[in-house]
């Protein structure tokens, strides 16, 4: 491997050690990969990402190219770390000559076999605050792959943390039962973790086939927003927003709507914001 640009940071090396496609045939492929990291000095929070480095070359001359991908869970020890990331295969066309083109890094990953290895850089900082107080409401709203980094706080606050006393509620958008990867199910992935006295999950469903899970997001919301809203205007709710970059407008609409007007809103917006009290991850 060519060497690589000091604006990558430090990295380390990792093996894959599971590759499960978690959406249908008939779905946009989403995969659920399980990395081996080699460094016993590796070391991480809940909510961080981590970069997976692709060799190239790639197009404009590129020799490298680096992706962030939040982590879903992950457990440290001796030996080193078990991280979990959700991959999306993404393809994109070109406006002018209006040709598909694979995208690079989720492409490079969801190919990818176990026994692969891959470099890693980061962990980086999560944009998401965690309040330190565990009488705080969370208040988490995403769609698609981003709802790894609220699986990772789930386990967090309820494993690791010995429970949560504030109340949990996770929004998710789905166009689908199938794209819900992580919702409150009782085969599910959170049915390990969540405290049902304190956490819900909605299962925000489109109810016609070309919903998109923004769409669906606005419906499961519109369906609680009164709940929503109470829970918003409480002194310890922190907000957390993660996904397509629609997640936020979504939101902003359904709470103009509860608020009476959208000047309201954006001013009880601005004071969870100034008050630290609010974060989002957002990615086109």
């Amino acid at each position: 491997m060519n060497q690589l640009p000091p604006e990558i940071g430090p990295t380390t090396e990792a093996v894959l050690k599971l590759s499960q496609r978690i959406t249908p045939d008939t779905a946009d492929e989403v995969r659920h990969l399980t990395l081996d990291v080699l460094d016993s000095g590796f070391q991480f929070v809940a909510g961080q990402s981590v970069g997976v480095v692709v060799p190239g070359p790639h197009p404009f001359g590129n020799s490298h190219h680096v992706r962030r991908y939040s982590i879903a869970n992950g457990q440290e020890s001796s030996a080193g770390a078990t991280l979990d990331i959700l991959v999306r295969r993404c393809f994109y066309l070109d406006e002018v000559s209006g040709e598909r083109y694979p995208g690079i890094a989720s492409n490079y990953l969801c190919d990818a076999r176990p026994g692969d290895r891959f470099t890693l850089s980061g962990p980086y900082l999560s944009p998401f605050r965690m309040p330190q107080n565990d009488d705080a409401n969370l208040l988490m709203i995403g769609t698609g792959t981003g709802i790894a980094p609220f699986r990772a706080f789930v386990q967090h606050i309820y494993e690791h943390q010995g429970g949560w006393r504030g109340q949990v509620r996770l929004y998710y958008g789905g166009r689908s039962g199938l794209d819900l990867m992580y919702a409150n199910d009782e085969i599910s992935d959170l049915a390990n973790y969540y405290d049902d006295k304190t956490f819900k999950a909605f299962r925000a469903l489109g109810t016609r086939p070309l919903t998109t899970s923004s769409q669906a997001l606005a419906q499961g919301l519109a369906d609680h927003a009164a709940e929503t809203w109470q829970l918003i205007n409480e002194p310890d709710t922190h907000v957390f927003l993660s996904g397509l970059g629609k997640v936020a407008q979504v939101f902003d609409r359904v709470m103009a709507e509860q608020a009476g007007s959208p000047e309201t809103w954006q001013q009880l917006k601005r004071h969870l914001i100034e008050d630290g009290r609010w974060s989002e991850l957002m990615y086109d």
